[in-house]
């Protein structure tokens, strides 16, 4: 409600110059003590008051006329506030409807009071108030309505000013409870991002939630959907996303919408579908040295669809012309190839990897890489050839050793020596030769004398001489060869 207006003060009425000249303070006495001179008659109406004129010798001077008082400056007039904001359906029920906004976003000076709510029926506009006192939160619970009943609802803000413009609902609301408010129960899989490669079958299902069954509505970046390419079908507890063969162009992000009544609720999956690279825009060969070759490259200009993960670099010899790879899953965008075969002239060529794969095709660097050859003299090491010449030396020498007549056996020694030593075998110091009842045998520096079938007298003393051009080493044994052992029975 608007205030009464501030009183208007009067201004003061102007008095005549007597009255000035009478509150003016009165001269000096003099000291003489004869009584004072009668005072001038007042001034005629019209005529100069008589402070202008100069005050005599020994008086006071006289005191200044006061200024006329300025008028007040009136208050300024009060405003209203700016519309609510954000108004909205909070909950309902078969007979009452919870709203709630917020406040103003200008105010003013002087300050907000409340809020009025008015509702009225679809289709009319008498509107009518349901508060009879100004509402002070954001928050307000429409009760008492009849169930069926389409209300259309605006919100308006008061304060000293006046009532502010009206918030009110796009549509009307619907006095109807509302069993279960829909949901969308997006699976932990497609909160992320979706990948797929160009050709395959998407089959989604997102369930939901709400009663009575919730209207579904599709969009992708916010459009309709393309029903040639997207196929939707939904029942009362899911909505599926079928896709028969994926292409590039099936990529961006679809929204799912449930709506009952006035309730809904939206859920968001991004669908991204990749394919294999194309191969790197360029390469060349940036330096030749020694055995190595430095390569550059520039990326594909199709990454697929997704972001390229690593490149892989081979090599080919020209007169082979196969191909050999060199580097894998390389991620910079250039390389030094090294341990190339002086001589040879290599090719070299690059391709491009993501997520997918490796891309189909490579590109061939045009310029070819010749490994030249520099000038190099081998000197093979001189190596002094170490003497192995020694004397025989036994490594192994001779058993005394025990045989019964007519079991034939052996006897064993090892010599060694540079060069290969002589070997000599001996009885009681005479050299046996090539008797045939002895067997000698030299291999690898093992010696053997095989005595055949032993008689009485083959008993004694065996010896095995070794020379050679830097000496001569001689080891011995005994041999004793005894009787058989004759039974008892041979006895009788």
């Amino acid at each position: 409600m608007p205030s009464k207006p501030a009183p208007i003060k009067k201004a003061a009425k102007k008095e005549p110059a007597k009255k000035e000249e009478e509150k003016a303070p009165e001269p000096a006495p003099a000291p003489a003590p004869e009584a004072a001179p009668e005072a001038s008659p007042a001034p005629a109406e019209g005529e100069a008051a008589p402070a202008e004129a100069a005050p005599a010798e020994g008086e006071a001077p006289a005191a200044p006329p006061a200024e006329e008082p300025k008028p007040p400056t009136p208050p300024p007039a009060d405003e209203p506030t700016s519309a609510p904001l954000d108004l909205f359906i909070e909950d309902k029920n078969d007979t009452s409807v919870t709203i709630i906004w917020s406040q103003p976003e200008t105010i003013g000076p002087t300050g907000l009071d409340g809020y009025t709510i008015e509702v009225c029926k679809d289709g009319t506009e008498d509107w009518k108030a349901v508060n009879e006192d100004l509402q002070k939160s954001c928050r307000y619970v429409i009760k008492n309505q009849t169930t069926g009943d389409r209300l259309k609802i605006r919100v308006v803000a008061v304060n000293a000013g006046g009532r502010s413009p009206p918030v009110a609902l796009p549509e009307a609301v619907l006095v109807k409870e509302v069993a279960d408010r829909p949901k969308v129960r997006l699976p932990r899989f497609l909160r992320q991002r979706y990948v797929a490669q160009v050709g395959a079958k998407i089959n989604l299902t997102i369930p939901f939630t709400g009663k009575p069954k919730p209207v579904v509505t599709w969009t992708k970046n916010g459009q309709p959907l393309d029903t040639k390419r997207v196929n939707i079908r939904s029942t009362e507890r899911d909505s599926i996303l079928f896709i028969r063969a994926a292409e590039r162009d099936d990529s961006g992000v679809y929204e799912m919408c449930l709506k009952v009544d006035d309730f809904e609720d939206k859920a968001s999956l991004v669908l991204q579908i990749v394919e294999l690279p194309g191969p790197p825009a360029s390469v060349k060969i940036v330096d030749t040295w020694g055995f190595n070759v430095a390569l550059e490259w520039t990326p594909p200009t199709d990454n697929g669809n997704t972001e390229i993960t690593g490149y892989t670099i081979q090599k080919a010899d020209k007169k082979t012309g196969d191909w050999f790879t060199v580097l894998e899953h390389y991620h910079r965008l250039n390389a030094t190839i090294s341990d190339l075969i002086m001589g040879n002239t290599y090719k070299f060529r690059v391709f491009s990897e993501n997520k997918c794969g490796i891309s189909e095709d490579a590109t061939v660097a045009k310029e070819e890489a010749k490994i030249l050859k520099t000038g190099i003299d081998y000197k093979p090491p001189e190596y002094k050839e170490h003497d192995f010449s020694e004397p025989p030396k036994f490594t192994t020498s001779l058993t005394d050793r025990a045989t019964t007549v007519g079991y034939s056996t052996k006897l064993l020694c090892s010599v060694r020596g540079s060069p290969k030593p002589k070997v000599i075998w001996m009885k009681n110091q005479m050299i046996i030769g090539d008797d045939p009842k002895f067997r000698q045998i030299c291999v690898q520096g093992i010696c053997s004398l095989e005595i055949r079938k032993p008689g009485n007298f083959d008993g004694g003393v065996y010896s095995c001489k070794a020379k050679n051009d830097l000496g001569e080493a001689t080891v011995s044994c005994k041999l004793e060869v005894k009787q058989p052992v004759v039974a008892d029975a041979d006895k009788k």
